[in-house]
């Protein structure tokens, strides 16, 4: 059966939460958002592409920094209504130039940055 980005249930605003996976290490690395466009561009040229709300444009992950997401597979979940990008990640997926976005924990109420200050570009 043929994949349909239109068959997803997107929000109000027509998108979808999609998180990125390291395919190898199944690390989470960051949480974007996609709409049926940039399903279909990610599927049609391998390079994971979201929709960026605040610059409301296509941002093909890597196209400025280098730190390009190639994608492996795509997984929907049950509810159709969130996206798992299974990635090969070229250097840090986060803006901070943190290897994943996921880097702050909360442990027993407080806040604590698990990131390596050495990652930061």
């Amino acid at each position: 059966m043929a994949f349909d980005p239109a068959t997803l249930t997107y929000n109000d605003a027509g998108l979808i939460p999609a998180i990125a996976q390291d395919h190898a290490t199944g690390e989470v690395l960051m949480l974007a958002w996609m709409n049926a466009e940039s399903v279909a561009r990610t599927l049609e040229t391998g390079r994971v592409t979201y929709w960026s709300r605040s610059r409301r444009a296509f941002w093909v992950k890597g196209e400025t920094s280098g730190h390009v997401q190639e994608l492996v597979e795509l997984r929907v979940d049950c509810d159709r209504d969130a996206l798992l990008l299974k990635v090969r990640q070229t250097g840090p997926a986060c803006h901070t130039g943190a290897r994943s976005c996921f880097f702050t924990s909360v442990r027993d109420g407080v806040e604590r940055s698990e990131a390596d200050p050495a990652a930061y570009v």
